[in-house]
Protein backbone atom coordinates (compact mmCIF):
# COMPACT_ATOMS: atom_id res chain seq x y z
CA UNK A 1 0.00 0.00 0.00
CA UNK A 2 1.15 3.55 -0.91
CA UNK A 3 2.55 5.88 2.18
CA UNK A 4 2.61 9.37 1.39
CA UNK A 5 2.63 11.09 5.01
CA UNK A 6 4.39 14.12 4.39
CA UNK A 7 2.96 17.35 3.34
CA UNK A 8 4.86 19.71 0.73
CA UNK A 9 5.51 23.80 2.43
CA UNK A 10 8.06 26.27 2.33
CA UNK A 11 9.69 24.15 -0.89
CA UNK A 12 10.51 20.99 0.90
CA UNK A 13 8.84 17.66 1.62
CA UNK A 14 8.13 17.74 5.54
CA UNK A 15 6.68 15.43 7.90
CA UNK A 16 3.05 16.37 9.31
CA UNK A 17 3.73 18.20 13.24
CA UNK A 18 0.22 17.00 14.38
CA UNK A 19 -0.34 14.15 11.40
CA UNK A 20 -3.03 11.37 12.02
CA UNK A 21 -3.14 8.62 9.44
CA UNK A 22 -6.12 8.46 6.88
CA UNK A 23 -6.82 5.24 4.76
CA UNK A 24 -7.56 6.29 1.23
CA UNK A 25 -10.55 3.61 -0.15
CA UNK A 26 -10.13 2.52 -3.66
CA UNK A 27 -14.10 2.57 -4.21
CA UNK A 28 -13.96 -0.35 -6.82
CA UNK A 29 -12.99 -2.66 -4.16
CA UNK A 30 -13.37 -0.96 -1.30
CA UNK A 31 -9.80 -1.66 0.40
CA UNK A 32 -7.43 0.88 0.91
CA UNK A 33 -5.01 1.97 -1.65
CA UNK A 34 -3.23 4.31 -0.02
CA UNK A 35 -2.06 5.87 3.82
CA UNK A 36 -2.02 9.58 4.27
CA UNK A 37 -1.63 11.96 7.01
CA UNK A 38 -4.12 14.58 8.10
CA UNK A 39 -2.82 17.32 9.15
CA UNK A 40 -3.56 19.52 12.40
CA UNK A 41 -3.19 22.80 13.40
CA UNK A 42 0.47 23.43 13.61
CA UNK A 43 0.55 22.13 9.49
CA UNK A 44 -1.76 24.73 8.62
CA UNK A 45 0.15 27.35 10.29
CA UNK A 46 2.72 26.38 8.94
CA UNK A 47 2.34 26.10 5.59
CA UNK A 48 0.50 29.48 6.06
CA UNK A 49 2.95 30.99 7.22
CA UNK A 50 5.49 29.95 4.02
CA UNK A 51 3.32 31.23 1.95
CA UNK A 52 3.16 34.64 3.44
CA UNK A 53 6.66 35.24 3.67
CA UNK A 54 6.95 34.22 0.31
CA UNK A 55 3.95 36.48 -0.89
CA UNK A 56 6.34 39.81 -0.81
CA UNK A 57 8.89 38.37 -3.88
CA UNK A 58 6.31 36.82 -5.71
CA UNK A 59 3.69 39.33 -5.48
CA UNK A 60 6.40 41.87 -7.22
CA UNK A 61 7.87 39.43 -9.99
CA UNK A 62 7.46 40.50 -13.12
CA UNK A 63 4.09 39.38 -15.63
CA UNK A 64 6.16 37.80 -17.64
CA UNK A 65 8.74 35.20 -14.71
CA UNK A 66 5.12 34.22 -13.17
CA UNK A 67 3.93 33.06 -16.85
CA UNK A 68 7.71 31.51 -17.58
CA UNK A 69 6.71 29.76 -14.51
CA UNK A 70 3.82 28.58 -15.33
CA UNK A 71 4.88 27.17 -18.45
CA UNK A 72 7.50 24.96 -16.72
CA UNK A 73 4.58 23.79 -14.50
CA UNK A 74 2.90 22.71 -17.79
CA UNK A 75 5.95 21.01 -19.15
CA UNK A 76 6.00 19.06 -15.88
CA UNK A 77 2.74 18.67 -16.16
CA UNK A 78 2.63 16.92 -19.25
CA UNK A 79 5.39 14.65 -18.28
CA UNK A 80 3.43 13.10 -15.68
CA UNK A 81 -0.21 12.60 -16.99
CA UNK A 82 -0.04 8.82 -16.80
CA UNK A 83 0.47 8.94 -13.05
CA UNK A 84 -1.83 11.60 -12.56
CA UNK A 85 -4.44 9.40 -14.74
CA UNK A 86 -3.56 6.05 -12.65
CA UNK A 87 -4.05 7.92 -9.01
CA UNK A 88 -7.16 9.10 -9.98
CA UNK A 89 -8.41 6.01 -11.07
CA UNK A 90 -7.80 4.17 -8.42
CA UNK A 91 -8.79 6.55 -5.69
CA UNK A 92 -11.60 8.20 -7.27
CA UNK A 93 -13.10 5.42 -9.49
CA UNK A 94 -12.97 7.10 -13.03
CA UNK A 95 -11.97 4.50 -15.38
CA UNK A 96 -8.52 4.62 -16.26
CA UNK A 97 -9.28 5.16 -19.98
CA UNK A 98 -11.92 8.24 -18.93
CA UNK A 99 -9.29 9.43 -16.27
CA UNK A 100 -6.42 9.38 -18.98
CA UNK A 101 -8.57 10.88 -21.48
CA UNK A 102 -10.53 13.57 -19.53
CA UNK A 103 -9.58 13.46 -15.91
CA UNK A 104 -5.46 14.17 -16.48
CA UNK A 105 -5.95 16.29 -19.75
CA UNK A 106 -8.34 18.40 -18.29
CA UNK A 107 -5.34 19.98 -16.27
CA UNK A 108 -3.21 20.54 -19.13
CA UNK A 109 -5.97 22.05 -21.13
CA UNK A 110 -6.31 24.68 -18.48
CA UNK A 111 -2.82 25.24 -17.73
CA UNK A 112 -2.72 26.33 -21.33
CA UNK A 113 -5.10 28.58 -21.19
CA UNK A 114 -4.07 30.95 -18.42
CA UNK A 115 -0.71 31.11 -20.46
CA UNK A 116 -2.35 32.08 -23.50
CA UNK A 117 -4.76 34.24 -21.36
CA UNK A 118 -2.08 36.06 -19.02
CA UNK A 119 0.10 37.13 -22.01
CA UNK A 120 -2.56 39.19 -22.95
CA UNK A 121 -4.10 40.37 -19.61
CA UNK A 122 -3.93 44.18 -18.78
CA UNK A 123 -1.93 44.19 -15.74
CA UNK A 124 -1.64 47.72 -16.16
CA UNK A 125 -2.92 50.02 -17.96
CA UNK A 126 -3.91 54.09 -17.95
CA UNK A 127 -7.84 54.79 -17.00
CA UNK A 128 -8.41 56.38 -20.55
CA UNK A 129 -7.23 59.38 -22.54
CA UNK A 130 -9.14 61.58 -20.47
CA UNK A 131 -7.24 60.40 -17.39
CA UNK A 132 -3.86 59.39 -18.44
CA UNK A 133 -2.38 60.01 -15.20
CA UNK A 134 -4.26 57.30 -13.36
CA UNK A 135 -2.85 54.05 -13.30
CA UNK A 136 -5.01 50.91 -13.25
CA UNK A 137 -2.94 48.01 -11.54
CA UNK A 138 -4.24 44.27 -11.16
CA UNK A 139 -2.34 42.43 -8.39
CA UNK A 140 -2.38 39.85 -6.47
CA UNK A 141 -5.16 39.23 -3.68
CA UNK A 142 -2.43 37.68 -1.61
CA UNK A 143 -2.65 34.47 0.18
CA UNK A 144 -4.76 31.82 -1.21
CA UNK A 145 -6.55 28.88 0.53
CA UNK A 146 -6.87 26.42 -2.22
CA UNK A 147 -9.58 23.44 -1.28
CA UNK A 148 -10.24 21.41 -3.93
CA UNK A 149 -13.12 18.39 -4.60
CA UNK A 150 -12.48 14.50 -5.51
CA UNK A 151 -14.87 14.44 -8.37
CA UNK A 152 -12.56 16.36 -10.62
CA UNK A 153 -9.43 16.71 -9.06
CA UNK A 154 -6.70 17.83 -11.19
CA UNK A 155 -9.46 20.10 -13.39
CA UNK A 156 -9.76 22.07 -10.13
CA UNK A 157 -6.40 21.58 -8.76
CA UNK A 158 -5.09 23.70 -11.99
CA UNK A 159 -8.23 25.85 -12.08
CA UNK A 160 -7.38 27.39 -9.00
CA UNK A 161 -3.61 26.94 -8.81
CA UNK A 162 -3.01 28.47 -12.50
CA UNK A 163 -4.68 31.53 -11.91
CA UNK A 164 -3.11 32.13 -8.66
CA UNK A 165 0.01 31.76 -9.24
CA UNK A 166 -0.19 33.50 -12.84
CA UNK A 167 -1.68 36.14 -11.12
CA UNK A 168 1.35 36.50 -8.34
CA UNK A 169 -0.22 35.06 -5.59
CA UNK A 170 0.97 32.75 -3.14
CA UNK A 171 -0.71 29.64 -1.82
CA UNK A 172 -2.06 26.57 0.43
CA UNK A 173 -3.74 23.73 -1.58
CA UNK A 174 -6.19 21.22 0.40
CA UNK A 175 -7.01 18.98 -1.58
CA UNK A 176 -9.82 16.13 -0.75
CA UNK A 177 -8.87 13.80 1.61
CA UNK A 178 -10.71 11.35 -0.83
CA UNK A 179 -8.69 11.54 -3.66
CA UNK A 180 -5.44 13.44 -2.38
CA UNK A 181 -2.63 10.79 -4.07
CA UNK A 182 -2.62 13.17 -7.30
CA UNK A 183 -2.92 16.57 -5.59
CA UNK A 184 0.66 15.12 -4.22
CA UNK A 185 1.99 14.03 -7.28
CA UNK A 186 1.29 17.61 -8.49
CA UNK A 187 3.04 18.75 -5.78
CA UNK A 188 5.87 17.04 -6.95
CA UNK A 189 5.03 18.98 -10.44
CA UNK A 190 5.08 22.03 -8.49
CA UNK A 191 8.65 21.43 -7.32
CA UNK A 192 9.99 20.26 -10.16
CA UNK A 193 9.06 23.53 -11.99
CA UNK A 194 11.45 25.55 -10.19
CA UNK A 195 9.42 27.97 -7.64
CA UNK A 196 10.42 29.91 -4.95
CA UNK A 197 9.70 28.32 -1.79
CA UNK A 198 6.60 29.03 -0.35
CA UNK A 199 4.73 29.90 -3.04
CA UNK A 200 3.11 26.88 -3.43
CA UNK A 201 1.76 24.53 -0.30
CA UNK A 202 0.41 21.59 0.27
CA UNK A 203 -1.15 20.40 3.69
CA UNK A 204 -3.90 17.24 3.64
CA UNK A 205 -6.87 17.06 5.91
CA UNK A 206 -10.48 17.49 6.05
CA UNK A 207 -13.30 19.75 5.91
CA UNK A 208 -13.66 20.18 9.52
CA UNK A 209 -9.92 20.51 9.86
CA UNK A 210 -7.29 21.93 7.92
CA UNK A 211 -10.34 23.09 6.04
CA UNK A 212 -11.92 24.97 8.59
CA UNK A 213 -8.50 26.41 10.02
CA UNK A 214 -7.93 27.99 6.60
CA UNK A 215 -11.50 29.43 5.82
CA UNK A 216 -10.66 31.37 9.50
CA UNK A 217 -7.00 32.16 9.22
CA UNK A 218 -6.29 35.72 9.68
CA UNK A 219 -3.38 35.58 7.18
CA UNK A 220 -5.22 34.04 4.42
CA UNK A 221 -6.51 36.70 2.04
CA UNK A 222 -8.65 34.55 0.07
CA UNK A 223 -10.60 31.14 0.08
CA UNK A 224 -11.42 29.23 -2.80
CA UNK A 225 -13.58 26.50 -2.39
CA UNK A 226 -15.30 24.08 -4.80
CA UNK A 227 -17.60 21.68 -3.35
CA UNK A 228 -21.16 21.16 -1.58
CA UNK A 229 -23.30 23.94 -0.80
CA UNK A 230 -23.20 23.28 2.54
CA UNK A 231 -19.55 23.24 2.56
CA UNK A 232 -19.47 26.48 0.84
CA UNK A 233 -22.01 28.05 3.37
CA UNK A 234 -19.71 27.48 6.65
CA UNK A 235 -16.42 28.49 4.59
CA UNK A 236 -18.55 31.92 3.85
CA UNK A 237 -19.31 32.10 7.68
CA UNK A 238 -15.85 31.28 8.73
CA UNK A 239 -14.45 33.60 6.48
CA UNK A 240 -16.86 36.37 7.29
CA UNK A 241 -15.00 37.51 10.40
CA UNK A 242 -11.88 38.42 8.80
CA UNK A 243 -13.60 39.78 5.62
CA UNK A 244 -11.29 37.79 3.14
CA UNK A 245 -12.40 37.07 -0.31
CA UNK A 246 -14.52 34.10 -0.71
CA UNK A 247 -14.49 32.13 -3.92
CA UNK A 248 -17.23 29.58 -4.62
CA UNK A 249 -17.76 26.51 -7.00
CA UNK A 250 -20.70 24.89 -5.75
CA UNK A 251 -23.33 21.99 -6.31
CA UNK A 252 -25.74 22.19 -9.68
CA UNK A 253 -29.37 20.74 -11.24
CA UNK A 254 -28.98 21.50 -14.62
CA UNK A 255 -32.05 21.86 -17.05
CA UNK A 256 -31.70 19.88 -20.34
CA UNK A 257 -34.68 21.32 -22.45
CA UNK A 258 -35.64 18.90 -25.07
CA UNK A 259 -38.04 20.49 -27.57
CA UNK A 260 -39.90 18.43 -30.50
CA UNK A 261 -37.43 20.05 -33.25
CA UNK A 262 -34.38 18.79 -31.38
CA UNK A 263 -31.64 16.96 -33.12
CA UNK A 264 -31.91 12.76 -33.04
CA UNK A 265 -29.12 12.50 -31.04
CA UNK A 266 -30.19 15.04 -28.25
CA UNK A 267 -31.72 12.32 -25.68
CA UNK A 268 -28.63 10.00 -26.57
CA UNK A 269 -26.16 12.98 -25.57
CA UNK A 270 -28.48 14.09 -22.90
CA UNK A 271 -27.82 10.78 -21.16
CA UNK A 272 -24.64 9.89 -21.32
CA UNK A 273 -23.39 13.17 -20.40
CA UNK A 274 -25.56 12.63 -17.36
CA UNK A 275 -24.32 9.22 -16.45
CA UNK A 276 -20.46 10.74 -17.45
CA UNK A 277 -17.86 10.53 -14.79
CA UNK A 278 -20.66 8.34 -13.33
CA UNK A 279 -22.89 11.33 -12.87
CA UNK A 280 -20.12 13.19 -10.57
CA UNK A 281 -20.40 16.98 -11.95
CA UNK A 282 -21.60 19.51 -10.59
CA UNK A 283 -22.98 20.59 -14.44
CA UNK A 284 -24.94 17.27 -15.10
CA UNK A 285 -27.67 17.47 -16.78
CA UNK A 286 -29.65 15.80 -14.71
CA UNK A 287 -32.96 17.39 -14.45
CA UNK A 288 -34.15 16.17 -18.87
CA UNK A 289 -37.42 18.23 -19.68
CA UNK A 290 -38.83 17.43 -22.49
CA UNK A 291 -41.92 19.13 -25.00
CA UNK A 292 -45.15 17.18 -24.17
CA UNK A 293 -45.52 15.72 -27.98
CA UNK A 294 -42.23 14.30 -27.91
CA UNK A 295 -42.12 12.83 -24.37
CA UNK A 296 -43.04 9.16 -24.63
CA UNK A 297 -40.51 8.95 -27.45
CA UNK A 298 -37.86 10.20 -25.31
CA UNK A 299 -38.52 8.13 -22.37
CA UNK A 300 -38.35 5.47 -23.86
CA UNK A 301 -35.30 5.89 -25.78
CA UNK A 302 -33.34 7.40 -23.17
CA UNK A 303 -34.34 3.92 -20.92
CA UNK A 304 -32.72 2.25 -23.64
CA UNK A 305 -29.59 4.30 -23.68
CA UNK A 306 -29.37 3.83 -19.93
CA UNK A 307 -29.67 0.26 -20.08
CA UNK A 308 -26.76 0.18 -22.66
CA UNK A 309 -24.34 1.97 -19.87
CA UNK A 310 -21.88 -0.63 -18.75
CA UNK A 311 -20.55 -0.75 -15.38
CA UNK A 312 -17.36 -1.57 -13.77
CA UNK A 313 -14.09 -1.45 -11.94
CA UNK A 314 -12.38 1.61 -12.66
CA UNK A 315 -9.26 -0.42 -13.63
CA UNK A 316 -10.69 -2.52 -16.58
CA UNK A 317 -10.08 -0.68 -19.75
CA UNK A 318 -13.02 0.82 -21.97
CA UNK A 319 -15.97 2.48 -22.23
CA UNK A 320 -17.36 2.09 -19.33
CA UNK A 321 -18.87 4.18 -15.74
CA UNK A 322 -17.48 3.07 -12.40
CA UNK A 323 -18.27 3.32 -8.96
CA UNK A 324 -19.18 6.08 -7.35
CA UNK A 325 -16.09 7.69 -4.57
CA UNK A 326 -17.21 5.79 -1.26
CA UNK A 327 -19.79 4.42 0.68
CA UNK A 328 -21.40 7.13 1.92
CA UNK A 329 -22.23 8.55 -1.49
CA UNK A 330 -23.62 5.29 -2.31
CA UNK A 331 -25.51 5.24 0.71
CA UNK A 332 -26.98 8.86 -0.32
CA UNK A 333 -27.63 7.80 -3.72
CA UNK A 334 -29.56 4.43 -2.60
CA UNK A 335 -31.65 6.75 -0.89
CA UNK A 336 -32.30 9.17 -3.24
CA UNK A 337 -33.42 6.36 -5.76
CA UNK A 338 -35.72 4.74 -3.55
CA UNK A 339 -36.60 8.48 -2.51
CA UNK A 340 -37.82 8.69 -5.95
CA UNK A 341 -39.83 5.10 -6.01
CA UNK A 342 -41.69 6.15 -2.88
CA UNK A 343 -42.63 9.59 -3.89
CA UNK A 344 -44.55 8.23 -7.35
CA UNK A 345 -41.45 8.24 -10.15
CA UNK A 346 -41.55 5.63 -12.54
CA UNK A 347 -38.35 3.90 -12.97
CA UNK A 348 -37.58 2.85 -16.37
CA UNK A 349 -33.69 1.71 -16.11
CA UNK A 350 -31.58 0.68 -13.37
CA UNK A 351 -33.18 1.52 -9.60
CA UNK A 352 -31.68 0.24 -6.55
CA UNK A 353 -28.91 -2.08 -5.44
CA UNK A 354 -25.80 -2.55 -7.47
CA UNK A 355 -25.64 -3.87 -11.24
CA UNK A 356 -25.66 -7.87 -11.51
CA UNK A 357 -22.52 -9.16 -11.24
CA UNK A 358 -21.17 -6.50 -8.91
CA UNK A 359 -21.37 -7.17 -5.25
CA UNK A 360 -18.58 -5.25 -4.16
CA UNK A 361 -17.66 -1.71 -4.82
CA UNK A 362 -19.84 1.22 -4.74
CA UNK A 363 -21.50 0.82 -8.19
CA UNK A 364 -24.58 1.98 -8.90
CA UNK A 365 -27.00 1.50 -11.73
CA UNK A 366 -27.18 4.05 -14.25
CA UNK A 367 -30.96 5.27 -13.36
CA UNK A 368 -33.67 6.60 -15.15
CA UNK A 369 -36.82 7.96 -13.65
CA UNK A 370 -39.94 9.02 -16.06
CA UNK A 371 -43.23 10.98 -14.99
CA UNK A 372 -41.17 12.97 -12.14
CA UNK A 373 -43.02 16.31 -11.21
CA UNK A 374 -41.12 19.81 -9.85
CA UNK A 375 -42.14 19.21 -6.33
CA UNK A 376 -40.69 15.42 -5.68
CA UNK A 377 -37.08 15.28 -4.43
CA UNK A 378 -34.98 13.65 -6.77
CA UNK A 379 -36.08 16.72 -8.88
CA UNK A 380 -35.19 19.10 -6.19
CA UNK A 381 -31.78 17.76 -4.96
CA UNK A 382 -28.55 17.24 -6.42
CA UNK A 383 -27.70 13.72 -6.54
CA UNK A 384 -24.47 13.28 -7.79
CA UNK A 385 -24.57 9.95 -9.15
CA UNK A 386 -25.91 8.60 -12.46
CA UNK A 387 -29.46 9.41 -11.87
CA UNK A 388 -31.64 11.29 -14.84
CA UNK A 389 -35.52 12.75 -14.00
CA UNK A 390 -37.13 13.27 -16.74
CA UNK A 391 -40.28 15.74 -16.40
CA UNK A 392 -42.47 17.11 -19.12
CA UNK A 393 -43.50 20.57 -20.34
CA UNK A 394 -46.22 21.99 -22.36
CA UNK A 395 -44.92 25.28 -23.68
CA UNK A 396 -41.62 27.13 -23.84
CA UNK A 397 -42.70 29.47 -20.93
CA UNK A 398 -43.37 26.67 -18.84
CA UNK A 399 -40.06 24.77 -19.50
CA UNK A 400 -38.19 28.14 -18.74
CA UNK A 401 -40.58 27.83 -15.51
CA UNK A 402 -39.32 24.46 -14.80
CA UNK A 403 -35.71 25.00 -15.31
CA UNK A 404 -35.53 28.21 -13.17
CA UNK A 405 -37.23 26.18 -10.11
CA UNK A 406 -34.34 25.51 -8.55
CA UNK A 407 -32.11 27.21 -5.96
CA UNK A 408 -28.64 26.19 -8.13
CA UNK A 409 -28.09 28.24 -11.30
CA UNK A 410 -24.77 26.49 -12.95
CA UNK A 411 -25.38 24.89 -16.28
CA UNK A 412 -28.46 24.21 -17.62
CA UNK A 413 -29.06 22.76 -21.41
CA UNK A 414 -31.20 23.64 -24.48
CA UNK A 415 -32.02 21.05 -27.75
CA UNK A 416 -33.90 23.09 -30.26
CA UNK A 417 -32.97 23.24 -34.28
CA UNK A 418 -34.80 27.02 -33.62
CA UNK A 419 -32.48 29.77 -33.53
CA UNK A 420 -34.57 32.57 -32.44
CA UNK A 421 -35.93 29.90 -29.22
CA UNK A 422 -32.03 29.40 -28.44
CA UNK A 423 -31.40 32.95 -28.60
CA UNK A 424 -34.71 33.43 -26.26
CA UNK A 425 -33.74 30.71 -23.95
CA UNK A 426 -30.07 31.30 -23.28
CA UNK A 427 -31.21 34.76 -22.27
CA UNK A 428 -33.73 33.78 -20.04
CA UNK A 429 -32.39 30.91 -18.14
CA UNK A 430 -30.64 32.25 -14.79
CA UNK A 431 -27.24 29.85 -15.10
CA UNK A 432 -23.79 30.83 -15.46
CA UNK A 433 -23.60 28.68 -18.09
CA UNK A 434 -26.05 27.74 -21.08
CA UNK A 435 -24.83 24.49 -23.23
CA UNK A 436 -26.67 24.54 -27.11
CA UNK A 437 -27.21 21.23 -28.86
CA UNK A 438 -24.33 19.68 -27.78
CA UNK A 439 -21.93 22.68 -28.38
CA UNK A 440 -18.88 22.66 -25.57
CA UNK A 441 -17.63 26.06 -24.21
CA UNK A 442 -14.38 27.40 -25.89
CA UNK A 443 -10.91 27.51 -24.26
CA UNK A 444 -10.74 30.04 -21.91
CA UNK A 445 -14.56 30.39 -21.26
CA UNK A 446 -15.41 30.85 -17.87
CA UNK A 447 -16.64 28.56 -15.55
CA UNK A 448 -18.99 29.25 -12.73
CA UNK A 449 -23.07 29.60 -11.19
CA UNK A 450 -25.53 31.68 -10.42
CA UNK A 451 -27.45 31.89 -6.73
CA UNK A 452 -26.68 28.82 -4.43
CA UNK A 453 -24.05 27.23 -7.10
CA UNK A 454 -21.61 29.82 -6.20
CA UNK A 455 -20.10 33.18 -6.94
CA UNK A 456 -17.29 34.08 -9.02
CA UNK A 457 -15.58 32.64 -12.83
CA UNK A 458 -12.85 29.86 -13.05
CA UNK A 459 -10.56 29.95 -16.40
CA UNK A 460 -9.12 31.61 -18.73
CA UNK A 461 -8.93 35.76 -18.33
CA UNK A 462 -12.14 35.57 -15.97
CA UNK A 463 -10.75 33.02 -13.92
CA UNK A 464 -7.58 35.27 -13.67
CA UNK A 465 -9.50 38.54 -12.56
CA UNK A 466 -10.73 36.04 -9.27
CA UNK A 467 -7.36 36.41 -8.31
CA UNK A 468 -6.01 39.77 -8.64
CA UNK A 469 -7.07 42.96 -6.92
CA UNK A 470 -7.58 46.45 -8.39
CA UNK A 471 -5.37 49.28 -7.59
CA UNK A 472 -6.11 52.95 -9.25
CA UNK A 473 -2.84 54.95 -9.01
CA UNK A 474 -3.72 58.66 -9.54
CA UNK A 475 -0.37 61.37 -9.97
CA UNK A 476 1.12 59.00 -11.96
CA UNK A 477 3.74 59.72 -14.50
CA UNK A 478 4.53 57.26 -17.10
CA UNK A 479 8.00 55.82 -17.83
Amino acid sequence: MLEKRQFYIDGAWVDPKEGRDHHVIDPSTEEPCAVISLGGTADTEAAVAAAKAALPGWMATPPEQRIAALERVLAEYEKRTEDLAQAMSTEMGAPIAMSRSSQATAGSWHLANFIKAAKSFEWEKPLGDHAPDTLIRHEAVGVCALITPWNWPMNQITLKVGAALVAGNTMVLKPSEESPIDAMIFAEIMDAAGLPKGVFNLVNGDGAGVGSQLSAHKDVDMVSFTGSTRAGTAISKAAADTLKRVHLELGGKGANLIFVDADDKAVKRGVLHMMNNTGQSCNAPSRMMVEAPRYDAVVEEAATVAAGVTVGPASDDGRHIGPVVNESQWNKIQDLIQKGIDEGARVVAGGVGRPEGLNKGFFVRPTVFADVTPDMTIAREEIFGPVLSIMKFDSEEQAVEMANDTVYGLTNYVQSSDPERLRRLSRQLRSGMVEMNGQSRGAGAPFGGMKQSGNGREGGAWGIHDFVEVKAISGWVAE
